[in-house]
């Protein structure tokens, strides 16, 4: 685009929405092909049915299915295909999963295996390959059948291994469902645990899968000391998981021995609507059941495995389900499948070191992930409704207004000319330094410091330059929305390697202008004028110690930086909420209508006053209350207005 804004990912699998559970019936569990109750499974598909659900994710257990090679057990396929007619006339399609030897905290192998390597040895890709096709031929033309899924969770049971023997492995498997005559969508069901999402190597790479499956399958379980965090972990690995193909969230959900129902509600609502607004076109919840079944493998020793389900053993529904319940009367509400993502003038960028280059530090790596997702909260509580751009896929042809590079150690010598080039042209490109996590080399990696700050810097080799506790920057020059004697916080936190800043002397003209200083007079944030944009650095890494304190976004003043270089950026949103705990985004329908999402991060009750185009009107989507000047949200709340133009 040349407007400076640009689009956010939203493939979809021809059009579809998917909403669903993952599924072992209440009668047996991974067990329950071996006494399968064809009453209790229709009653199940029925709850689920009735409360908007039109999928499951099911299993084929391995070690029943295939008992040994070239054998594929005719008893158990015979359940399977009662299974698929009872889905058929219940409503509620399915994804078969064929290598599951791995399950809710245990691995069940198949018994003649004898230790030989999954990913390369030649029987047992054979194997593997015989097992799909063959099953694949067996069911391929149900219409209950939605698509397929290679594995569950796959390094769970065949460990880590090469990319290029990953990727050998996943052309034998893939190629084994179109040999078996199936045309259906294919995924790995591997988790999109890979390097490209968090930074560490597990053999498994998006971009390697890119002409093999039809979907990216992230699975979500985040544990943090962050409640926004938390709720949010989903959407991110949805938008790190855009390579092209769609995107599903194939698992996500948490177990009564975790969470209250009432915040398992909460969780469930924030995971489902924000990964909407990520790009996310199908959710999988873990998943339909809990179990009473205490003294079964994997229950026995996993206890807390029991209760994760959307209802209870009998089909009583717990509040997770209402919570799918009410978010399929949203999708239809808003008629998503003709929806896209509201374009956007901002963009952050993900460093391409977080997996693509060689001889960088793990703990370096691996604190990517949490940066960008400190940076993508704030942006969002800002109301910018952030694209989040991999530095590798960055287009020339690209402009966005605002660009954010958060709390970065390194980006490649040709990013930084290509940045400058693009705040030559009118973008408002704003780095953050930062010395990385692991000592090594500590400091940024930029080309040329003193270039791209505009004033000389005076860092020391092999030292830091100490911050204190809290990090106060005092406004010195008004900006977009923040006026001269203004006080930015962000109190610090991280290791001490870390926690450093980059030190500066005063700029001597060339059109770079201190925009703020911290508490010691230091300058803290400068913009040094390109052409008819502008670049601005931050010279303390503030997304990083946000993304290592509890509880950050709470009182840390990211967003508030950064919704002032929107200001500043000519990137202002259509519709904001000035109020920390309020997210703003959308997503526009092909025929031009625009939906806006509200949603409240915090578990207090919010009263938001939103700010609207001139003559424009809020609309509540499922009451039509209007929603112009107040917006009431309850804890965790998520309200969807539309925008009515004049």
């Amino acid at each position: 685009m040349t407007d400076g804004t640009i689009g956010r990912p939203n493939p979809r699998l021809d059009g579809a929405t998917w909403l669903g559970a993952n599924y072992w019936s209440a009668a047996g569990g991974p067990f329950m092909w071996r006494t399968y109750d064809d009453a209790v499974v229709r009653r199940e598909l029925r709850v689920l049915r009735d409360h908007g659900l039109e999928l499951t994710r099911s299993f084929l257990f391995w070690p029943d299915f295939q008992p040994a090679p070239d054998v594929v057990d005719d008893v158990f396929c015979e359940r399977y295909q009662r299974f698929l007619d009872a889905c058929m006339e219940e409503g509620v399609r399915t994804i078969p999963t064929f290598l599951v030897g791995h399950m809710s905290g245990e691995d069940w192998d198949v018994v003649w295996r004898h230790g030989r390597d999954l990913y390369t040895d030649g029987f047992m890709l054979g194997q593997q390959a015989f097992f799909i096709a063959e099953t694949v031929r067996r069911f391929g033309a149900s219409p209950a059948v939605a698509g397929w899924l290679i594995s569950n969770e796959f390094t769970n049971y065949a460990g880590t291994a090469a990319p290029d023997d990953v990727r050998a492995w996943a052309i034998v498997c893939t190629q084994a469902v179109r040999a078996g005559g199936s045309d259906l969508p294919v995924s790995l069901g591997d988790g999109a645990w890979t390097k490209e999402l968090y930074g560490t190597d597990n053999g498994f790479r998006l971009r390697r899968q890119l002409d093999l499956v039809d979907f990216a399958g992230p699975h979500s379980y985040p544990m943090g000391d962050d409640q926004a965090r938390v709720h949010w972990a989903a959407a991110l690995a949805c938008e790190l998981s855009h390579f092209g193909p769609p995107v599903v969230l194939e698992e996500f959900g948490v177990p009564n021995a975790l969470s209250s129902e009432a915040n398992a509600a909460h969780f469930y609502r924030q995971a489902l609507h924000a990964s909407l607004l990520a790009g996310a076109t199908g959710w999988i919840a873990w998943n339909n059941t809990d179990f009473d079944l205490p003294e079964q493998d994997p229950y026995r020793h996993h206890p807390f495995e029991l209760g994760f389900g959307l209802t209870t053993p009998d089909g009583t529904p717990k509040a997770p389900l209402l919570e799918l319940r009410d978010f399929r009367a949203a999708l239809d509400a808003v008629d998503v499948a003709r929806c896209r993502r509201t374009d956007t003038a901002t963009a952050i960028v993900v460093p391409s070191y977080l997996d693509l280059h060689p001889r960088i530090p793990d703990a370096d790596r691996r604190c990517i992930t949490p940066i960008t997702e400190h940076a993508y909260l704030a942006a969002k509580v800002a109301g910018l409704a952030p694209a989040v751009v991999r530095e590798e896929s960055l287009d020339p042809a690209d402009r966005p207004r605002l660009v954010l590079v958060p709390s970065n150690k390194l980006l490649t010598a040709p990013t930084f000319d290509l940045l400058d080039e693009w705040a030559g042209r009118g973008s408002h490109v704003y780095l953050s330094w930062f010395a990385g996590v692991s000592g090594a080399h500590r400091g940024s990696w930029w080309p040329d410091v003193d270039g791209v700050t505009g004033a000389r810097h005076t860092l020391r080799y092999g030292l830091r330059e100490p911050v204190d506790d809290v990090v106060r920057w005092q406004v010195e020059e008004p900006f977009g929305d923040l006026v001269a004697g203004e006080t930015l916080t962000f109190p610090v936190a991280g290791t001490d390697q870390a926690r450093a800043m980059l030190p500066l002397a005063e700029p001597e003209g060339g059109g770079t202008v201190v925009l703020a200083r911290d508490q010691r007079g230091r300058p803290a944030l400068l913009r040094r004028t390109v052409g008819v944009g502008a670049v601005y650095v931050g010279t303390y890494p503030v997304e990083y110690f946000g993304s290592a304190r509890p509880d950050a976004h709470r009182d840390d003043h990211v967003h508030r930086l950064y919704r002032a270089l929107a200001h500043a950026a000519g990137a202002r949103p259509e519709v904001s909420v000035d109020d920390s705990r309020v997210v703003v985004d959308g997503l526009t329908h092909e025929t031009g209508r625009r939906f806006v999402w509200l949603v409240n991060l915090s578990p207090d009750d919010v009263t938001a006053e939103p700010v609207v185009p001139a003559s424009h009107r809020l609309t509540g989507v499922l009451d039509q209350a209007d929603l112009t000047t107040t917006v009431t949200l309850p804890p965790f709340g998520v309200v969807i207005a539309e925008l009515l133009t004049p």
